[in-house]
Order: structure tokens, then sequence, then C-alpha cells
């Protein structure tokens, strides 16, 4: 079993709050820390996609009123979103009791906005904690062999620890084929598997690239507001993440399209049928893909408070990623493939356009090595332990 870093956060969370919410795509892990936990605590767990458990639901008061002297775990929580108006009221009742803390503990693979729209709101009640895929620094030792594993095969445990590459991919085939003709259309206007399949690929194939939905929609022969609503769908899921485009008045035109990345770099190469490190380095998305990589990464250990963003100028210079952490302090990251690497001249000139504090090139090998005008060139995981220390800083 992988150790994750989540499982303290998740534990003290629960000692402070009524209700906490693990949430993260299918088959990422959550329910593995929730019987972790409920070994450790007094705890009873349902299903809500074993039919037997949702039914036991069904009249709430009286399951509870049996069963409320213990923490409660409810897996899949997004398909019975009714009950968060019940949650709210026996929280606020045993509030009135006393007992203010740790009484549910809610697995769900839809984000806590997509939860909301069709649920009762838990607004001060519940913390919402998020659940990614293992990174570099959960997976193991890390070195080349170890980096270049986790890029090919992703941070989905059955995938990361399958028994070979084939086994691997086997694994990540069905867990996109359960997406395409289950989830999603679950949750969004029906529309073909196979034509949602091409709008997962066409994103896999364009990370790292702006994201252009009407050449999507002609593509695929739908509109721009249905290309909007599943990319909107698939973000709610944790398929994919948006960066959005730094805003600075600097006097500069700048662009304002987002960026569109999947945040699994193993289910991409899934979608690209790339089935091996060695024709994942020459395929033409792996420039795209190691910069996704990087980003989710970089995203599962940054301080809650920093602010991920990228920067494009209309002339062209740009910055990977900025990472704003307050009003003072900017991080300026270039991302590069190659263990030696320099930043271009357009990534200087846009550090000075946004007043970057501190400037990294975020690279694919071991070592660390100083570049001119302070910029520090880190190995991935390296970048990761600066953002890490910064929790407790």
């Amino acid at each position: 079993m992988i150790s994750r870093r989540l499982q303290s956060i998740l534990r003290q969370s629960l000692a402070t709050n009524a209700a906490v919410a693990l949430l993260g795509p299918r088959q990422v892990g959550k329910t593995t820390l929730a019987f972790a936990i409920q070994g450790e605590l007094e705890a009873h767990y349902l299903d809500l996609e074993n039919r037997l458990d949702s039914v036991r639901l069904e009249d709430f008061p009286g399951f509870y009123s049996a069963h409320g002297d213990r923490l409660l775990i409810i897996d899949e929580v997004q398909r019975k979103p009714g009950l968060f108006q019940e949650l709210r009221g026996v929280i606020d009742a045993r509030r009135r009791e006393g007992r203010r803390t740790g009484l549910f503990l809610l697995l769900g693979s839809a984000s806590h906005d997509l939860l909301a729209q069709s649920g009762e709101s838990l607004a001060g009640r519940i913390r919402y904690l998020e659940l990614g895929p293992v990174d570099l620094l959960e997976q193991g030792p890390v070195n080349e062999a170890s980096i270049l594993r986790l890029w090919l095969r992703g941070g989905f445990p059955e995938s990361l620890l399958a028994m070979d590459e084939t086994s691997s991919l086997t694994w990540r085939e069905s867990f996109i084929r359960t997406y395409l003709e289950r989830d999603i259309p679950q949750l969004g206007p029906r529309v073909p598997a196979t034509t949602l399949a091409r709008l997962w690929t066409m994103l896999a194939h364009q990370q790292g690239g702006m994201l252009n939905m009407s050449q999507l929609a002609r593509s695929l022969d739908m509109s721009v507001p249905t290309i909007g609503r599943y990319i909107d769908l698939m973000a709610d899921l944790f398929l994919l993440r948006r960066l959005q485009p730094y805003a600075a008045n600097i006097g500069k035109r700048l662009v304002r399209t987002p960026k569109v990345y999947l945040c699994d770099s193993g289910i991409a190469h899934a979608l690209l049928h790339i089935p091996d490190t060695m024709q994942l380095v020459g395929h033409p998305a792996s420039g795209g893909s190691w910069e996704g990589f990087v980003l989710s990464n970089t995203m599962s250990v940054s301080p809650p408070h920093a602010l991920p963003f990228f920067y494009r100028s209309a002339s062209g210079d740009e910055i990977d990623l900025v990472l704003e952490m307050g009003l003072t302090t900017r991080w300026a990251v270039e991302i590069k493939r190659s263990a030696v690497a320099s930043p271009s001249r357009g990534f200087y000139r846009a550090c000075a356009d946004i007043g970057a504090t501190e400037r990294f090139l975020v690279h694919g090998g071991t070592v660390a090595y100083s570049l001119p005008d302070g910029v520090q060139a880190l190995p991935l995981a390296d970048f990761m332990q600066r953002l890490l220390a910064l929790h407790t800083s």
C-alpha cells in the first residue's frame, strides 16, 4: 500500500469538523483511506453504489438513530445529493447536544461545486479535501526510472502498481470506458461514447495548448455550448484541469484563453495509445504531457493559498506556470523535460513583466544547478519539497 500524505490531514480534519468530504476521481484511493480511518476509529461504512446500502439510507433518520454513535462513512455520495439536507439537520442537532466533530466522512467522485448544484449546502459544517493521483514524493524512492514509470503509468494506484506495462495500460483503458459509458452520461446530456472518446483524446493531444472550443466543436460536429458543458463536467469529475491566464495591468496585450491539461498523465497516454516509455519520449505529445505531469505534481503539494496561472503576452513572452502566493510572493516556473536546459529570453522578459519574486526551471533530471539572473534549476522532486516546506513556514 502506498502511504498517502493526506491521511494525517484527514484524521486531523475529522477531529475538528462535523463532516469531512474527501473528493477525487474514481479509483484514486479514497476508499482505501476511509478504511484506514475506519480501522483507527469506531466507524460504519456505506457504499451508495451498493443497492442494499442505498436502500438502508432511504430512511436516513431511522438509520442514523441506530448508528449515530459512530463515525458514518458514506461512499459515492454524489449518487444521493438529497442526503445533504438531512446531514445538515443532523449536524445542527448534534451541535446542540454538544457533539461538534467526527460525525460524517463523505467520499465523492465529483467536485463540491457539482455536488452543491443539486444538494443542500453544508457551508460552515464541512471541510472539503481533495485526493489526487499518487505523486512523485508518495510513490517511493525518486530516481530516473521511477520518474519515467510514474509519468508513463500515471498516479492511479492500480495502474502504477500493475505487474507490467501491458497490465497497467489495460487497467487505464477499462477506467476510461467506465467514465465514457457510465459516469459522464449519468451527469451530462446524452452523447455517444465514441464522440466523448474523441473529445477526450483531442484534449490529450492538445495538452498545454490553448483551449479552442470552436475548433473542437467543428471537429466533432457539436455546438460550442455543448463542448463547454462537457469540459466543465470533465473538470468537475477531476479528469482535466484548466489553467487560467495570469491577468495583470502591465500595459501589454495578454492572452486571455485558458490552457487545458488532463489531470493524470497515465490516462492521457492510454487515450493516445502510448504503451511504453520508449514510445512516450519520442511522441509528438510528450512535451505537453510532461508539462501536465509537472503541473499535477506541483499542485498536489502546493499550499492552499497558492493560485496557479500561466502567463503569455501577445508578443510571445511566456511563463509556463505562475504560482501567486499572496500579494508579494510570485513564483515563475519554466518547465523542461531535458535534464540540461535553460529558459528562453521570453521567460526573463515575462518575469520582469509580472514582478516574479522567485524564478525556477523545473526539469526532468535529478541534479540541481544555478542559472543566470537568479534562476534555480531544480529536479521536479526538489521543487515539490520546496513547496511542501511552505506548509510549515
